[in-house]
C-alpha cells in the first residue's frame, strides 16, 4: 500500500479515541446515556486503551504518555493541558490525512480515463467491510473472489470478482471472512493494479487486464 497503510490504519485508530468534550457537563451527560443503557463507559474506554497501548505509545508525541501509562488518556474529563494537547494533535492529524486524500484523490482522477470501465466500478463502488468467502485461480492468468457485501456498501449480496488478464499476484492469508478494509488503483501498462488492505492490515495486490464483477444474489430494492 502507499497510501492506505498499515501505520495509516493505526493512527486513524489512535484518532478515534482521541475524542474531546467542549464541556464537563456534555462529558457528565455522555456518561449519564451510557449509564443508562447499562453500559460502565468508563470501563471500556480502560479496556480500549490497554488494547491500543502500543499504537497510542508509537503515534501520540511523549507530552501524552503519563495520560496514557496512568489510564486516564480517555477516561476522566481532561484538565486544561491535556484538552489543548488533543486539540491540537487531532488538527494536525485531520490536515495531515486530508493531505494524504487530496494527494491520492488527485491521482486518481488523472488515471481515471486509462482504467478499464469495470476497474473503475470495482474501485468506486466501494467494497469497504465486505468479507472474503473464498477465491480460485483456475488457470494463471485467472483469479476469482468471492466477498459477502451484505455488511458493505455497495451490490449487499454474495459477488464474484473475476480478475482476467493477471499479471501478478499477493496472495496473503485469506481466512474465510477476512475483511477487505481500503483500496487503491493504479494504472500499469496494459492493465490496472489493486491494492487491498486487509483487517489482518497485510495487503491483498493484484495486476490484470480487465475485472468482471457478478452479483450472485438478488440485489436488495433500493
Amino acid at each position: 500500500m502507499k497510501f492506505c497503510t498499515k501505520e495509516w490504519y493505526e493512527e486513524m485508530q489512535i484518532a478515534g479515541i482521541m475524542c474531546i468534550y467542549e464541556t464537563e457537563e456534555e462529558w457528565e451527560e455522555y456518561l449519564a446515556y451510557f449509564r443508562s443503557e447499562g453500559i460502565d463507559y468508563l470501563q471500556s474506554q480502560r479496556e480500549l486503551l490497554e488494547e491500543k497501548k502500543e499504537h497510542l505509545l508509537t503515534y501520540l508525541p511523549e507530552a501524552f504518555h503519563p495520560y496514557i501509562h496512568d489510564g486516564t488518556l480517555n477516561a476522566i474529563y481532561p484538565p486544561p493541558e491535556l484538552k489543548e494537547m488533543a486539540k491540537q494533535w487531532k488538527q494536525d492529524y485531520d490536515d495531515r490525512m486530508r493531505k494524504v486524500a487530496e494527494t491520492y484523490n488527485g491521482y486518481y482522477k488523472s488515471i481515471q480515463n486509462e482504467l478499464p470501465p469495470n476497474a473503475v466500478k470495482l474501485f468506486e463502488n466501494t467494497l469497504h467491510d465486505a468479507k472474503f468467502t473464498s477465491y480460485d485461480r483456475p488457470d494463471e492468468a485467472t483469479f476469482i473472489l468471492y466477498l459477502d457485501c451484505r455488511g458493505s456498501y455497495h451490490y449487499f449480496t454474495d459477488i464474484k470478482i473475476t480478475f482476467h488478464g493477471v499479471k501478478h499476484l499477493e496472495l496473503p492469508d485469506l481466512p474465510e471472512n477476512t475483511w477487505w478494509l481500503y483500496d487503491e488503483i493504479y494504472t500499469i501498462d496494459g492493465g490496472f493494479e489493486l491494492r487491498v488492505l486487509l483487517d489482518s492490515l497485510e495487503a491483498f495486490i493484484i495486476s490484470a487486464v480487465d475485472v468482471e464483477i457478478e452479483a450472485l444474489g438478488e440485489l436488495p430494492s433500493r
